[in-house]
C-alpha cells in the first residue's frame, strides 16, 4: 500500500502506521505444528492521526479494524511495519520509554459488560491506571482524582463504592472512557464504542465524546461500522475491506463524493429513514461472501464482488492514490463518483 505522502512526521501528526502489517499464522498438528499459512488481518495499512481531529475506521465485520486498534495500543505486536507516536518509532523504545509512551494512547473497548471488572468497584477500575503508573499521580491524590473523572463523563462522585452490575449499559461505557483518560492521554483508540448501546444512549456517549475532545483537545481513532455515527463524529474516514485501506478522505468526500465500488455498496446499504424516498435510489446488492483473509484474490482484493472488475483488477493491485477528478485517495482503477449514492448520504443526513 502507498504510505501517507509524508515520510517525516508532520508537528500535528500525534499517531502514524506506515505499511503496518499483521498476519496470524494457520497450523496443522498437534505434536508436530506446521505452517500452512496466515490470516492476513491487517495488510499494508498507512494512516495518520493529526492533533485534535476524529479519524474514522469503516468496514465490514472481519475487515482488520479491531486488529488495527490492538496493534496500536500494544496488545498485538505487528508483523512489519512502523508505528510512530508523536514521531517515535515503538519498536526502537526501550521498556521504560514505551511504557512512558503508551500513557498518551487509550483503548475505550466496544462492550461495556465485559470489559469492566464485574468483582472491583468504579473506584478501582478508573484508579487501575495509577497503580500501574504510580509517578502519574501520588496515592494521595488519586482519590480525588478519581471522582473528578467520574464527574468529568457524566456520573455521580457519590457512586465510585459501587460495582459494575449496578450501572446500565451506558453507564457503564462512560466508566470505560473516564478511565481511559485517567493517565490524560493525547490519542483515545474508540472500538465500536456505541454499538452495544441503545440508539438514544449512542447519542448521549457520542456527544460525551466530543465534548472531551473540545476541552481537553483529544484525538480519537473511531472504529466502527455504523456509518451515520461515523459522519457525525469523523473529520476524515478510512475505509477497510480485507485488510487494506481502500479509500481515505474527509467525511464529506467520502459520503458526498465515494469513488470507491466498495465505498458505494456500503452507503448505499445505509437504511433510508424517509419513506417516500425508498425505492427512489440505485441500491447496489454485492454479489458473493467476502473473501478469506488466509487467502486473498490476486490484484485488487475486491474484484470478487465488484460489478467493475477487469483482467488489470486481477494482475495488478490498485494503489491508494488520487484518481483523475477526485480530491482524496483510493485503491480503485476504475474510481469515479456515483451520483446516486451523493443522493443516499444525503438522505442520510436527514435522519
Amino acid at each position: 500500500m502507498t504510505p501517507e505522502p509524508a515520510m517525516t512526521p508532520e508537528p500535528d501528526v500525534v499517531l502514524e502506521t506506515r505499511d503496518l502489517v499483521k498476519h496470524f499464522p494457520l497450523t496443522r498438528g498437534i505434536v508436530f505444528r506446521r505452517r500452512i499459512g496466515a490470516v492476513q488481518a491487517v495488510d499494508g495499512v498507512s494512516l495518520q492521526l493529526r492533533r485534535g481531529e476524529t479519524l474514522g475506521v469503516v468496514g465490514e465485520s472481519g475487515c482488520g479494524k479491531s486488529t488495527l486498534a490492538k496493534l496500536l495500543v500494544g496488545l498485538e505486536q505487528p508483523t512489519s511495519g512502523t508505528i510512530l507516536l508523536r514521531g517515535r518509532d515503538t519498536a526502537r523504545m526501550s521498556g521504560p520509554q514505551i511504557r512512558k509512551a503508551r500513557r498518551d494512547i487509550q483503548l475505550v473497548m466496544q462492550d461495556p459488560y465485559t470489559s469492566l471488572n464485574p468483582r472491583m468497584t468504579v473506584a478501582d477500575i478508573v484508579g487501575e491506571p495509577f497503580a500501574i503508573h504510580p509517578e502519574v499521580l501520588a496515592p494521595r491524590l488519586r482519590k480525588r482524582r478519581v471522582q473528578e473523572l467520574i464527574d468529568l463523563v457524566g456520573l455521580n462522585p457519590d457512586h465510585v463504592n459501587r460495582y459494575p452490575h449496578q450501572f446500565s449499559g451506558g453507564q457503564r461505557q462512560r466508566i470505560g472512557i473516564a478511565r481511559a483518560l485517567a493517565l490524560n492521554p493525547q490519542t483515545i483508540l474508540c472500538d465500536e464504542p456505541v454499538s452495544a448501546l441503545d440508539v438514544s444512549i449512542q447519542a448521549q456517549v457520542i456527544n460525551l465524546l466530543e465534548e472531551l475532545q473540545r476541552e481537553l483537545g483529544l484525538s480519537y481513532l473511531f472504529i466502527a461500522h455504523d456509518l451515520s455515527v461515523v459522519r457525525h463524529i469523523a473529520d476524515r474516514v478510512a475505509v477497510m475491506y480485507l485488510g487494506r485501506v481502500v479509500e481515505i478522505g474527509t467525511h464529506e468526500e467520502i459520503y458526498d463524493h465515494p469513488t470507491h465500488p466498495y465505498t458505494q455498496a456500503l452507503l448505499s446499504a445505509v437504511p433510508v429513514p424517509d419513506p417516500t424516498m425508498r425505492g427512489k435510489r440505485d441500491e447496489i446488492v454485492l454479489e458473493g461472501d467476502v473473501p478469506s483473509p488466509a487467502n486473498p484474490p490476486s490484484g485488487c482484493r475486491f474484484r470478487t464482488r465488484c460489478w467493475k472488475a477487469q483482467q488489470i483488477c486481477t494482475d495488478q493491485e490498485p494503489e491508494l492514490v488520487e484518481r483523475p477528478g477526485s480530491p482524496h485517495r483510493s485503491a480503485c482503477h476504475f474510481a469515479e463518483e456515483r451520483d446516486v449514492v451523493h443522493a443516499v448520504a444525503t438522505v442520510t443526513d436527514q435522519s
